[in-house]
């Protein structure tokens, strides 16, 4: 694998009593890539990205961040690595009693060193970058749609500039044009911040638009990978079936 590779799993192995999650996932994600993870559910893919944000311990095998392993890391340090990933989660996880900007300010508030005037005009311009119109910064997540939900999710991701970017189901539960909104906002961060990204999602449409390599698990192991032109000359009955929904 490349050691220089923001992100580089070998051999994980993750079960929840007798379930097997991930069963030898080995996947490593270039500088500026972004790597759609696909599945059926319940293969792994959300567990995956929770162990790539340490989040949770897997049985075996290593994660590595931006060159540093980080299985087994104290927490704080674990935590600086952290500073580096943006993580959205699969419902937003906005919290219910901050305002929108409230919402985007809060690893600021936490991490960052800013004057007030400074953080505000970052969480306009995050919240901005991701579509929100200023007359939404205000509102409290309930008053607003589960698309700009995501919005505001992906800005708050975006706060603290990381080099890594992980996605879970971005566009699930949204309509298919919103959904395609999201998709091109993806595409579009990833042309002008360079982010490498790591998108779990069963949409394989948009993930043929933004993304640039396509990983598919099946049991807990990677059946496939590669471009979704690679992926379709693939002789295996899973994949075939699974590329059929496109």
């Amino acid at each position: 694998m490349d050691n220089h590779a923001p992100v580089e799993v070998r051999d994980l192995h993750k079960a929840f009593g007798p379930q097997t999650v991930l069963n030898g996932v080995s996947l490593n994600v270039s500088e500026g890539q972004t790597v759609a993870v696909l599945g059926r559910s319940g293969t792994g893919k959300s567990v995956l990205l929770k162990l790539l944000a340490g989040l949770q311990p897997p049985d075996s095998g290593s994660v590595r961040i931006a060159g540093e392993e980080i299985i087994g890391l104290d927490p704080r340090p674990l935590n600086e690595i952290r500073k580096k990933i943006g993580y959205l989660f699969q419902q937003a996880a906005l919290y219910d009693s901050l305002t929108v900007a409230q919402n985007v300010a809060f690893p600021l508030n936490r991490h960052a060193d800013l004057a007030e005037s400074e953080r505000k005009d970052k969480v306009r311009d995050l919240l901005s970058s991701v579509g929100m119109n200023e007359g939404d910064f205000e509102k409290m997540p309930s008053e607003i749609s589960g698309g700009m939900q995501k919005r505001v999710g992906l800005a708050r991701a975006l706060a603290l500039d990381p080099e890594i970017l992980l996605l879970d189901e971005p566009t699930a539960g949204l309509d298919p044009i919103t959904a395609a909104e999201i998709g091109e906002l993806i595409a579009d961060l990833k042309k002008k911040r360079g982010i490498t990204a790591v998108v779990v999602t069963h949409d394989i449409h948009g993930a043929k638009k933004f993304s640039d390599r396509l990983v598919l698990l099946n049991q807990g192991t990677i059946v496939a990978q590669g471009t979704f032109e690679d992926l379709g000359k693939v002789k295996d009955e899973f994949v075939t079936r699974f590329l059929a929904q496109e």
